[in-house]
């Protein structure tokens, strides 16, 4: 015979599956943290290279559509400038937008401008400063070891690339 009143067998979960399942949760997410803050650094260093890079790109072109010598100047970290001779500000970045644990070296140590002519080439710092030839991007936080530091090197005729210095030979990263 039927019932009115069907037979409820319990749905859901017990406490114990519940906490099993948190604990699971809990050494997974353990595990997974480091790894995850290591790219998040290494991240970081990809934007910074990339902005450095887009910042020279930037001032290259603003040389040849202006007719005029333009500025690239680096900053602390990350930071930089693109200006007229002049000091007029074009274009800036801050460091602390998506870089802020990123250090640059550059080449020669102590310069932070670089200036393109009208043709896009490299020109003559108002300063009579030499520019710099390389920037290398680095981690402040991580190991030699986690780090993927990037390089932006310059060319004669003012190209400017990102490249990986720690690359194999033979690679399209290589530097």
């Amino acid at each position: 015979m039927l019932s009115v009143f069907p037979s409820s067998r319990p749905s859901g979960f017990s406490l114990v599956e519940l906490m099993i399942g948190i604990a699971i949760l809990a050494i997974l997410l353990g595990l997974a943290v480091p790894s995850f803050q290591t790219w998040l650094q290494n991240s970081q260093i990809r934007n910074a290279a990339e902005a450095v890079l887009n910042g020279l790109q930037r001032a290259r072109a603003e040389a040849v559509a202006r007719n005029t010598n333009v500025e690239f100047v680096l900053g602390t970290g990350s930071s930089w400038v693109v200006q007229l001779a002049d000091g007029t500000d074009i274009e800036t970045r801050s460091a602390n937008e998506g870089s802020r644990n990123v250090t640059a070296t550059v080449t020669p140590a102590g310069a932070t401008t670089v200036t393109f002519n009208n043709f896009g080439g490299l020109g003559l710092n108002a300063d009579a400063s030499a520019p710099f030839t390389q920037v290398e991007l680095d981690s402040s936080v991580l190991t030699a070891a986690e780090s993927q530091e990037l390089r932006v090197t310059i060319g004669l005729g003012g190209n400017a690339r990102m490249c990986d210095p720690n690359a194999p030979a033979g690679s399209p990263r290589a530097c």
